[in-house]
């Protein structure tokens, strides 16, 4: 019996987000610490099974609230439901066979949930993976972050940018170009410039988070966009801060020039402090990582942050004031693949 294990991994936003879902630029790094696996098998007919995430039974009532607030109504299932609608649907679009044999499909991930690492767009990539390899069915590279967010704000409604799904596909480093005069249209999708960059050229990062300030990312997209789409003047002149930070960002992992990243990491996020209302617990993270002297700044949305710090003695003075307020503090492991 044919058994397919494919992963996706999490990531961490380092120069330029949130300009991904508006025509900015951002630099983006994919995290081999924790990552969302897709297990798909032959089968009588096709299946999802459900993982441990999908729960329906609760020790009370009090839980089943805290699990609703923390991971909505709907797990991991409505994900790869929609991921396997998209993928046929692409393929009959774009005239690709699919043979007639049926699978069983589950997932599990341990990718820390809405705590702004990619946690949901990892089930769909690892999802994406198993169906391309099943059918046999090969899409270019640089079309799948593409196709992958059509499932979330095609099929979900889930207000997002393409960052999370290109580094996710091209895993590494990677420097995002979504300017209008640079997309191109493939296969019916609007797709990026993405450049690879060498992980080896970053200085010391760190990456904290706290499950227990998690929130979901539309409560940061949705009104962002709506702002956007309005045309506020303050809104559509940090879009263009933050992808300017990332031009510049490029130019100083290259030349590794580790002051100047720094000081561009904390732009970005000051930036988004002037045109969000952002949780406290997550403004406190930021302000407790930078008293140590690090760099901080959000890693998505939803309660992750990702910095630069300078040696040892910094990187344990950052797990022990982080993990005062409840904070996880992490050294990544890079995928240089």
């Amino acid at each position: 019996m044919e058994l397919l294990r494919r992963r996706a991994y999490a990531r961490a936003g380092l120069v330029g987000n949130p300009s991904d879902g508006y025509f900015g630029k951002t630099i983006s790094l994919s995290l081999k610490n924790f990552w969302a696996e897709a297990v798909l098998y032959e089968w009588d007919e096709v299946e999802i099974v459900l993982s441990q995430d999908d729960r329906s039974r609760f020790q009370s009532v009090k839980e089943l609230a805290q699990d609703v607030r923390l991971h909505g109504y709907y797990g991991g299932v409505r994900l790869v439901k929609a991921t396997i609608k998209r993928f046929v649907e692409f393929c009959q679009q774009n005239n690709l066979s699919l043979h007639d044999r049926n699978f069983a499909v589950r997932y599990q991930s341990n990718i820390p949930r809405q705590v702004g690492l990619a946690g949901s767009s990892a089930i769909i990539v690892a999802t994406l993976r198993a169906l391309m390899d099943f059918y046999h069915v090969e899409i270019p590279k640089q079309v799948q972050p593409s196709l992958v967010l059509s499932v979330e704000s095609g099929e979900l409604g889930i207000a997002a940018g393409l960052q999370d799904r290109v580094i996710q596909i091209y895993g590494g480093l990677v420097y995002m170009d979504f300017a209008k005069d640079r997309m191109t249209e493939q296969m019916g999708f609007s797709c990026g410039v993405y450049e690879p960059l060498d992980p080896k050229l970053l200085p010391p990062i760190y990456v904290a988070y706290s499950a227990d300030v998690s929130e979901p990312t539309e409560a940061v997209h949705n009104p962002l966009r709506a702002r956007f789409q309005a045309g506020d003047p303050a809104v559509i002149a940090a879009m263009q801060t933050f992808a300017g930070l990332a031009a510049e960002a490029r130019e100083a992992i290259l030349q590794q020039n580790t002051a100047r990243l720094s000081a561009l990491m904390d732009e970005n996020f000051n930036t988004r402090r002037n045109i969000c209302q952002l949780a406290v617990k997550h403004v406190e993270m930021i302000e407790v990582a930078r008293r140590t002297g690090a760099s901080a700044k959000f890693a998505g949305s939803g309660g992750a942050i990702v910095g630069i710090y300078k040696d040892d003695e910094m990187f344990a003075r950052l797990k022990a004031d982080l993990g005062a307020i409840g904070g996880q503090v992490i050294q990544p492991i890079l995928d240089l693949a």
